[in-house]
């Protein structure tokens, strides 16, 4: 079955009030997110998801979706959500904390009804530093020449994201 899906109008609305918050993540052990609110401000920050000594195995992926739900009923209602969509992991654990992290958050979203989707790292990194490329210490400086101070790599791919969600209208119009 066939299905036509129209998607939300995301570019930043004119006037001092934006219409949806959106949220972006670099899913990892310690997450990056930037999110842009209702009214338009942009806050970001990373979130460490490592377990514990004590912690079973699934303890990360629920103390994710806790967060999810909290940022959710703080800042929320979440309208949209992109990620960075990694194909190629070095490390095997690291691939597996992505798949984990990529499971939560697209049943937590399909859950909830919020469109969600994953944006190619060269995609992203392209619209941001002008390559596909990009080192980590590019991407950093091309989040702080637009004005923002993300502490660690993590939170300026974030904030990238976000930056491309917004400036191509989540792919629309890029």
């Amino acid at each position: 079955m066939n299905q036509t899906i129209s998607t939300p109008d995301l570019r930043p609305q004119p006037g001092p009030v934006s219409r949806s918050c959106i949220l972006a993540l670099d899913l990892g052990t310690t997450t990056g997110w930037a999110l842009r609110g209702h009214d338009g401000l942009i806050t970001s920050g990373t979130a460490s998801f490592r377990p514990g000594r004590f912690d079973g195995g699934g303890m990360r992926y629920l103390r994710f979706t806790n967060w999810l739900g909290e940022l959710d009923r703080l800042s929320g209602p979440i309208a949209a959500i992109w990620f960075e969509e990694v194909r190629r992991h070095v490390a095997t654990d690291a691939a597996h904390v992505y798949g984990g992290l990529m499971a939560t958050l697209t049943a937590w979203a399909e859950l909830r009804g919020v469109p969600y989707e994953g944006v190619p790292v060269g995609t992203w990194k392209r619209c941001v530093c002008g390559k596909g490329n990009s080192s980590k210490d590019e991407v950093v400086a091309a989040m702080i020449a637009r004005g923002f101070a993300p502490a660690t790599s993590d939170e300026a791919d974030a904030l990238a994201i976000l930056h491309w969600a917004v400036s191509t209208n989540g792919g629309i119009d890029g």
